[in-house]
């Protein structure tokens, strides 16, 4: 009998499912789209029993399509988005909307902690990343302000894979790379931490933070409630999972120190594996990988290609029933325009900031230096290069952490289904790009903690190897070289001349609030 594993994927506002031998090769994928709730402005959230049910339509839906027998599937593993929240009570039932980690509510609580004279001695050792308004120790800090009732009703904290995961096995845990991102930890010792949970003014948390496994560590089996639902097989394992941004990782075959990866979806994660943790406060984060003595470091912001994706909700929604109807995609007909311009015919600069900014305090998006000359292409063409710029930005940082860092770059994520953007992304960085031949990363990447689990594969690096394919590389033209170091130039200059016009902007509609 084959064996098979199945990821489960639950991003932002999508969930997706594959089934997959041990070679890598994908057999069959689902997904189904959530909403994202925005009910005030800096707020996204989702209606957890909607989540849940996503998760069971995707599970069926996979199963159907791969044709194979439940029994051979030889193990389950969930990834989703890092941080945000999902707060349940003993039985699963949500006590509040799961909030998704693009939420910027919380961002006082960040700017308090911050102005601490403890956080860079006593604080950043420990937790070795920054703190961000998306995170749970921010979210629970409001919520217990703004929500007591919510945190009280609450017997479990959350992320959202292990959220799914609870309700796939019945057992509440919380997985390591995960919970490695989220401040909620002792990095460094890898465990909960008084100290910490008492300066985020949380240590009546504790109580409702589920014991930490690790990623290949067995964390419960389908039940018969659920094998019923779903038409999975009862009793089949369910390893711990992995951080979205990990999974990324193993899927775009980082399976060595100083390979550079970068994975464009919903954030702009720029990340790197390393056997030496890095303290550093500008340093986004420095989280625990899933390997023995083996650590994840990682510049991200929510400034990527989610971008794009408000712009078509947002101003091309008729474009989109068009091309559906002409059996085409809006995102082909983006590329087409994209096209149809040229980096050195316009200086319409574009900030990616419409889910805010982690990096850059109060910044917002916006357009900059538009003209009546502008066309929609250029619009659109500006979101392509903001983000390549937000990326960059984030890459320059890492180099100066570590200027070993391969200048050939494993990309991953939505873009690289646009050869027009990927283009880009090559001639901004003047880097040689590698696409793997992989349709959906967070499953793959999930469904390698299960292969180990299983002991199919020693760890995690030997099942990168047997299950990731390099098949596509992009190269620079060295003609662009030039007129995008003038565009990225005026790109960081502009960011330094807007600052205080953001934070002027951002304190005025607190006031108003």
């Amino acid at each position: 009998m084959k064996k098979y594993i199945l990821g489960i994927d639950n991003g932002g506002t999508v969930t997706k499912a594959a089934i997959y031998d041990l070679e890598g090769q994908v057999l069959s994928i689902a997904s189904n789209t959530t909403r994202m709730i925005t009910p005030k402005p800096f707020f996204t959230e989702r209606d957890i029993e909607e989540l849940w049910q996503s998760n069971v339509l995707v599970i069926k839906e996979v199963l159907k399509k791969s044709t194979i027998d439940a029994a051979e599937i030889i193990g389950i593993s969930v990834t989703g988005h890092g941080n945000g929240l999902y707060l349940v009570d003993e039985k699963g039932k949500p006590t509040r909307n799961g909030i998704i980690s693009t939420d910027n509510r919380a961002k006082k609580y960040v700017e308090n902690w911050y102005q601490s004279p403890k956080f860079e001695s006593e604080i950043l050792p420990k937790t070795m990343q920054s703190i961000w308004a998306g995170q749970p120790v921010a979210l629970l800090a409001w919520l217990q302000d703004n929500e007591p009732e919510s945190l009280e009703k609450a017997r479990y904290i959350f992320m959202v894979k292990d959220l799914i995961r609870f309700y796939l096995t019945g057992e509440a845990t919380q997985e390591l790379t995960d919970i490695s991102g989220t401040n909620l930890i002792n990095v460094r010792d890898r465990c909960y931490d008084d100290e910490l949970l008492a300066f985020w003014g949380g240590l009546s948390w504790k109580d409702k933070l589920p014991p930490i496994k690790l990623s290949t560590d067995c964390c419960g089996r389908i039940t018969e409630e659920i094998a019923a639902l779903t038409g999975l097989k009862a009793g089949t394992p369910v390893s711990g999972g992995i951080f979205d941004i990990s999974a990324s990782s193993l899927a775009s075959g980082i399976n060595q120190t100083n390979k550079l990866a970068i994975v464009a979806g919903t954030w702009s994660i720029n990340e790197y594996v390393t056997d030496k943790p890095v303290v550093d406060k500008d340093l986004f984060m420095t989280s625990i990988y899933p390997m023995e003595n083996r650590w994840q470091i990682t510049e991200a912001s929510p400034t990527s290609a989610s971008n794009l994706e408000w712009f078509i909700t947002q101003f091309m929604a008729a474009d989109k029933q068009l091309e559906e109807a002409k059996g085409s995609s809006v995102y082909d007909l983006c590329n087409q325009l994209v096209a149809s311009t040229t980096p050195d015919e316009s200086q319409l600069m574009f900030f990616p900031f419409v889910f805010g900014s982690n990096t850059i305090p109060d910044a917002t998006a916006g357009f900059v230096g538009v003209t009546s000359f502008h066309q929609r292409a250029h619009f659109l063409r500006a979101i392509y290069e903001g983000v390549a710029f937000s990326h960059l930005y984030h890459v320059e940082r890492l180099r100066r952490i570590n200027p070993q860092l391969s200048n050939v770059i494993r990309i991953a994520g939505g873009i690289t289904h646009s050869p027009v953007w990927l283009q880009i992304f090559a001639d901004i960085f003047q880097s040689q790009l590698e696409i793997v031949d992989v349709k959906e990363h967070g499953t793959l990447g999930a469904a390698m903690t299960a292969a180990v689990m299983e002991g199919y594969f020693p760890d995690v690096f030997a099942a990168c190897d047997a299950m990731v394919k390099v098949s596509e590389v992009i190269h620079p033209q060295t003609d662009k070289q030039a007129v995008y170091a003038k565009k990225y130039a005026m790109y960081k200059r502009m960011l330094d001349d807007m600052q205080p016009t953001w934070k002027s902007h951002n304190h005025q509609q607190t006031i108003d609030a």
